[in-house]
This record gives structure tokens, C-alpha cells and sequence, in this order.
């Protein structure tokens, strides 16, 4: 604010330029906004879907058994595969005694593979899973939000 240019006790009188931009800010902040009740992209669809879920309806139930089996079937596909090719391991030690023979560093093959592959393996088979869980979930999230 300028000088004070009213009588004593008014308050001070704002410039033209200071009026013209409060009253820019105001109008910014007033500006008249569109409210839509009846959104044309289905997201009424949507709501119906995401009520049956929290709510536990049927619907909803089936769209969660789903996903819990999706995701059962996922992990007992990798964990059965993972148990085959261990328990896999021994059964060709013993039916190839030619590549039980075989040593790297001084240690026989068999120790080397039943000792340490199974723990790079069963990190790499959990990182899968857990990637494989995680699109499983947001398959499940888009379908639900079309």
C-alpha cells in the first residue's frame, strides 16, 4: 500500500494496479467449475464392481476366489517345478554314475549342485513369483476399474 489518503481511522484506499490485481486473484479463485454427475466413461460400472468387493457380495467373493487361485495355481506350478528338478538331481547321479564322477575344484559334482544350486534357485523362483503374484494382482485391479 502508498500513502494513506482517507480521513483518519479509514482504512487505506489500494492503488488501481494493486485493485486490478486482487481482484485477478479473486477471480481465479471464483472461476465457476463443471460438476458432472452422470460420468459418460462407465464409471458407474466401476463403483458397482468396487462396492460388490467391499461389501463381499457374491460378485465380489467370486472376483477374490479368482485372484486367490490365480495366484495358488501360479506358486504350486514354480514350488512342483522347483521340487522336481531337485529331487531330479540325485535320481541322475545315480542313473549316470559318469557325471557323479565329475569333480570342479576338488569337490564332486553331486556336492557341488545339491549344496549350492538350491539357493540361487529358490531366490530366483521367489523373485518370479513374486513378479508373477504382483501382474497377477494388477490384472486384477485393471479389471475391476474398467
Amino acid at each position: 500500500m502508498t500513502k494513506h489518503s482517507g480521513p483518519p481511522g479509514q482504512p487505506d484506499q489500494p492503488q488501481p494496479a494493486e485493485r486490478d490485481a486482487w481482484l485477478s486473484v479473486a477471480a481465479r479463485k471464483n472461476r465457476r467449475r463443471r460438476v458432472v454427475l452422470a460420468d459418460p466413461r462407465g464409471r458407474g460400472r466401476v463403483l458397482r464392481t468396487i462396492i460388490e468387493l467391499e461389501e463381499q457380495t457374491s460378485v465380489g467373493e467370486k472376483l477374490i476366489r479368482d485372484l486367490i487361485r490365480t495366484q495358488l495355481r501360479t506358486g504350486l506350478a514354480l514350488g512342483g517345478g522347483t521340487l522336481l528338478l531337485l529331487a531330479a538331481l540325485p535320481l541322475v547321479f545315480y542313473l549316470a554314475p559318469s557325471v557323479a564322477e565329475v569333480e570342479l575344484v576338488g569337490v564332486r559334482l553331486p556336492w557341488l549342485l545339491l549344496g549350492l544350486l538350491p539357493f540361487p534357485l529358490c531366490y530366483g523362483v521367489g523373485y518370479a513369483y513374486r513378479r508373477l503374484a504382483e501382474r497377477h494382482e494388477h490384472d486384477f485391479v485393471s479389471s475391476v476399474d474398467r
